[in-house]
């Protein structure tokens, strides 16, 4: 400390008596700070973040190394400038010129630290099968272009550019773009309000409103991609997707019911219709065994009793195969039990009153021919 004490009024003085050696000293002093600042970023710094939990501290501190010390130095050689104070023009240029290369060299560095964080948040979403990520990258793309903008703006203040005039710019071309891609920005609204509300994720079977039914490809910012049982794609357009109503077949539960409506004879018994629907359901092996399927009598019909057998599929792609299934092993099992399946029938009864002769049909159809002939 002494040593401190007795040398820094002399240099201090040389530094006064010499703008040149002081510029030198300050540079020196800068590049020795660069350099400790770079040891201890690489021998105690990143030695810690290897053994936190956190996998991230790392990486960002390998971004952050360069840039720091070069900064240190690029402060230094400001503070050099303005200690030489040569004549007024050379010393706003220098000053600008380097207080451009530290902020364009920090706008790289955010730059690369949100697109790194951005990486690993929509890798973590991913693997853990949430939906969203699409949302991440935007978010980040479009912080990053703030970013650089704002850091633009500051560039051009550094070199006393007004940017009055930019910004009304700006906002009028804004508004012209707004209005010239209003369906774009609603889709894309729409795609980010699908993918923050997820009524459905990908894989999940949906019916739209129109009453197209298929599973979901893709979801992205401007369009859902469907593909149906044809092997058709359809892009329905997000706004459309946000005002519609959307059955998600797939949620709550992946499973799906299926129903299966048959009538009976009157007279047939009714526990052993029951019996054979229960029995036709659980051998087949699409059929979830829990919920359990169930059957239910539901109506007393003009020609029939109305059964309705009610049983779950593992996956709603599985509905067509396993309606085909169990209305084919319903038909078997009725005609080998006895069962009878009845249609609709009606009886014409033909009156006729006393003293009228009942209608020559005969005669009529010979009358007819002989018109068409």
């Amino acid at each position: 400390m002494e040593f401190v004490k007795e040398w820094l009024p002399s240099i201090w003085a040389y530094m006064g008596e010499s703008r040149i050696l002081g510029a030198f000293i300050i540079v020196a002093s800068s590049l020795l700070i660069a350099w400790l600042v770079n040891l201890v970023m690489d021998r105690v710094l990143l030695v810690l973040a290897r053994r936190s939990k956190f996998h991230l501290d790392d990486a960002i501190l390998r971004i952050l190394d360069k840039p720091i010390w070069v900064s240190v130095v690029l402060l230094g050689a400001l503070t050099a400038v303005r200690w030489i104070s040569p004549a007024p023009p050379f010393t706003f240029v220098f000053t600008a010129l380097l207080k451009s290369f530290l902020a364009l060299i920090w706008v790289f560095t955010i730059n690369r630290i949100l697109l790194r964080v951005a990486d690993d948040w929509i890798r973590h979403w991913r693997e853990a099968g949430r939906q969203g990520s699409e949302i991440i990258r935007l978010s980040g793309n479009i912080v990053r272009i703030l970013i650089l903008v704002g850091a633009m703006f500051f560039i051009l203040s550094f070199w006393k550019i007004n940017v009055t005039p930019l910004l009304a710019s700006a906002g009028i071309a804004g508004v012209a773009v707004a209005l010239a891609a209003k369906e774009t920005l609603s889709n894309f609204f729409g795609g980010v309000s699908v993918l923050l509300d997820q009524p459905y994720a990908v894989g999940d079977y949906i019916i739209l409103d129109s009453g197209e039914r298929g599973e979901v490809m893709e979801i992205g910012l401007r369009s859902t991609r469907v593909r149906t049982r044809d092997d058709v794609q359809i892009s329905i357009p997000n706004a459309i997707i946000t005002n519609t109503k959307i059955i998600n077949e797939s949620a709550p539960e992946p499973r799906f019911r299926i129903r299966v409506k048959v009538g009976v004879a009157y007279g047939t018994d009714v526990d052993q219709v029951e019996r054979v629907l229960l029995s036709v359901a659980g051998a087949n092996p699409l059929v979830v065994s829990n919920p359990e399927p169930r059957v239910r009598f539901r109506t007393f019909g003009d020609s029939s009793l109305d059964f309705e057998l009610l049983c779950w599929a593992h996956d709603p792609r599985d509905k067509g195969r396993l309606i085909h299934e169990l209305n084919r092993n319903v038909y078997k099992a009725f005609e080998r039990d006895g069962i009878i399946i009845p249609f609709p029938q009606r009886d014409v009864h033909v009156h006729s009153h006393e003293g009228e002769q009942p209608p020559d049909t005969k005669h009529d159809a010979s009358v007819k021919e002989q018109r068409q002939s």
